[in-house]
């Protein structure tokens, strides 16, 4: 699985490169990263620390454990955030009612639950929807093959923000209307790109995420055991960093669903980053086993040395 190492120059990486399509950032000399870890012969204690931390909010962690148990990984269960109602959101089921759009975006699994319950309360609209990526079109499968009245119509070449703004169809010369539910936290990168497009577009701040505020110490010990922490956004990656006394003192793999939230990772301060080029489960699993094997080789080499 090859990966693209944004790393000291002089420092290289652990694994050759093959054919994946996992970005790997190593923001440090690996050298000096191996002598913090304690090296020792595997026990079978070892066997009791989990191997992956999935970070979701409690519930929303299913398919990528199921995904990873089928490679013999365990995992810890382990959110991070919890979402909260946004501003806009008792505006959206109204707006639905009230006004007709060309599209409605949407930009992550939990934007779409959202969406589907204000549409339902709406008395079900006949939409046309554009989704960033296969993990978001998936929230809407079981509504499309029951309604005629929702349509997935659109999802980018490449699902990030950007790429999805830039390749939104618009069909002649008469603004387009979009309707963008959103994170109170998502940027402003999918109204500007459209707007600039010539689209006019609404966005409804509908949910937010908050860092969860208690967490059982035992487990939170568990995770800082474990070589690989699993992300699915940026929001929780500030929530894990608030655990932890500095990015520099805890430097085992983060593990992130796309490339917004592996360079928010980089921007946080944390050093061994890794990340599928087209986001989704599939890709995620990908990069943490990516990650896994360079934690496997790494342990080698202590032992070897010890």
């Amino acid at each position: 699985m090859a990966s693209l190492t944004l790393q000291s120059f002089f420092s290289p990486p652990l694994l050759s490169p093959s054919t994946s399509s996992t970005k790997f950032f190593r923001c440090s000399n690996l050298l000096p990263s191996f002598s913090i870890r304690a090296c020792s012969a595997p026990s079978s204690s070892s066997q009791l620390i989990p191997k992956v931390v999935v970070t979701r909010e409690r519930g929303k962690n299913g398919k990528l454990i199921n995904a990873l148990e089928k490679h013999g990984i365990q995992c810890l269960e382990f959110p991070l955030i919890e979402h909260a109602q946004g501003p806009d959101l008792d505006k959206l089921h109204v707006t639905l009612i009230d006004s007709k759009f060309e599209w409605i975006i949407i930009t992550s699994p939990e934007a779409g639950l959202v969406f589907l319950e204000a549409w339902r309360a709406a008395g079900s609209p006949k939409v046309k929807v554009g989704v960033v990526g296969a993990g978001t079109a998936s929230v809407f499968k079981d509504v499309v093959q029951s309604s005629n009245s929702l349509e997935v119509a659109f999802t980018p070449s490449k699902a990030t923000a950007k790429v999805l703004a830039s390749e939104l169809p618009r069909h002649g010369d008469d603004k387009c209307r979009v309707l963008y539910p959103a994170s109170v936290k998502a940027s402003s990168e999918i109204e500007v790109g459209l707007s600039t497009r010539g689209f006019d577009v609404t966005r409804l701040n509908t949910y937010t995420t908050v860092a969860v505020q208690h967490v059982d110490p035992l487990l939170l010990e568990k995770a800082f055991a474990a070589p690989v922490i699993a992300v699915a956004s940026p929001s929780a990656i500030r929530a894990w960093l608030k655990f932890i006394p500095s990015a520099g003192q805890w430097n085992n793999a983060v593990a992130c669903i796309g490339e917004t939230t592996g360079l928010a990772a980089k921007n946080f301060g944390l050093q061994n980053i890794y990340y599928p080029l087209n986001p989704g489960l599939d890709g995620w699993v990908d990069s943490i086993l990516d990650a896994l094997k360079v934690h496997d080789h790494v342990q080698k080499i202590c032992y070897n040395r010890s």
